[in-house]
């Protein structure tokens, strides 16, 4: 196959492919090429990708098989395929569907797949992007969150006297939250963590946090996720977690569902209630936020507290996180090309018709094809 790779617009960090990734391919038999600086913001220079085995400069999208990126591909690489393309990327469905996006590529032709839509399930880990970027932005929430707050993590015993360790309460137990508590623990910080799922508590407590137990009714969902919850339990979730946010010095809140709007888990008045200089960290800020009043990429005070709202919090370290999601893709290009390294991707396959958007002019997504016919619906009737 030749597989192209794009340099991302705007101030996208990360690459589809690292030079690693492409070196597997090239041995697999696939013919790759990579736009020139492609990898540059992430720290790998077009002589590595070339020494990989891969052809700098033109991608060539007009002849290429498959072409990956972070994100969506703009209208002028969109406009530049050949009908049967296949694509690899973030493609935001749902409730941030960009829906004239998704008709570009229908129309064009294109086999489009969004990363966000492999199946958690277990033959899929290897190929699950959500988690590999959720794995990063733990880390990196953390990390912000020291450099935030005017006191140190771990408790300091001295002659002088004793400093007291952080207190960190997290609120969402999934991949992000996991690796908060992990990072927060190795810094030396006591963790108390919190999440809707009954199955969270254990592995909140294999982390070495203590696990808030609140007396509600938990919300297990499909595909690790948690189900959406009433506005009276919402509310009632956020009265009993009050107190433990008060005693806080760090907030950590990682709740977020792929294609939904973020729930909204503490409310300014929740966050006045914390002592100063105190550091709330929202990771979901960008999909509306888990606490009310953040605001993506900024910083903003309420109260005695500096909150800061995360934005492409993966893309902050893009190196690792660039590692991590070309082997994804890598996994899930090889799972669709098939045994022979031909591309036949198999839709009976739950993993590839799961993940797949666009395919032979058609919108093969069913929640997608149904927001797409809902809107045309709309504007019929206006």
């Amino acid at each position: 196959m030749k597989i192209a790779v794009v340099l991302e617009a705007g101030r996208e960090t990360r690459v589809a492919l690292v030079p690693e990734a492409v070196a597997k391919l090239v041995k697999a038999g696939h013919e790759v090429t990579v736009e020139s600086g492609a990898g540059e913001r992430s720290d790998f220079a077009d002589d590595v990708y070339t020494e990989a085995g891969a052809t700098v400069g033109d991608p060539g999208l007009g002849s290429a098989d498959v072409v990956v990126s972070v994100n969506p591909l703009d209208g002028s690489h969109v406009g530049s395929l050949r009908r049967g393309t296949a694509t690899f990327s973030f493609l935001p469905t749902g409730e941030s569907l960009d829906q004239g996006h998704v008709e570009s590529l229908r129309d064009a032709g294109i086999t489009s797949f969004a990363l966000e839509l492999v199946p958690r399930i277990s033959r899929a880990q290897s190929m699950d992007a959500l988690s590999s970027q959720a794995l990063v932005a733990g880390y990196r929430a953390v990390v912000v969150a020291s450099g935030l707050m005017r006191r140190f993590f771990p408790q300091n015993m001295t002659a002088a006297g004793t400093v007291q360790p952080a207190q960190v309460v997290v609120l969402g137990a999934g991949v992000a939250g996991l690796q908060a508590i992990a990072t927060a623990k190795r810094l030396g910080a006591v963790v108390k963590a919190y999440d809707v799922r009954a199955a969270a508590a254990e592995e909140i407590r294999s982390m070495g946090a203590k696990a808030i137990e609140l007396d509600l009714e938990t919300l297990e969902g499909s595909g690790g996720y948690a189900r959406e919850m009433t506005e009276d339990r919402a509310e009632r979730q956020r009265e009993l977690l009050t107190p433990f946010i008060e005693d806080a010095d760090v907030l950590i809140t990682t709740a977020a569902v792929p294609g939904r709007k973020a729930p909204m888990l503490v409310t300014r008045a929740m966050v006045e209630t914390m002592k100063p200089g105190s550091v709330v960290v929202d990771l979901a800020a960008e999909t509306g936020g888990n606490v009310e009043g953040s605001s993506p990429g900024e910083v903003v005070h309420i109260g005695h507290a500096s909150v800061w709202g995360g934005q492409n919090v993966a893309g902050q370290m893009p190196g690792p996180a660039s590692i991590l999601l070309a082997q994804n893709i890598v996994n899930l290009l090889t799972l669709a090309a098939g045994e022979d390294g031909e591309w036949a991707p198999d839709f009976d396959d739950e993993i590839i018709a799961g993940a797949c958007v666009t395919h032979d002019g058609e919108v093969r997504h069913e929640p997608t094809r149904d927001a797409i016919a809902d809107h045309g619906q709309e504007g019929a009737g206006s």
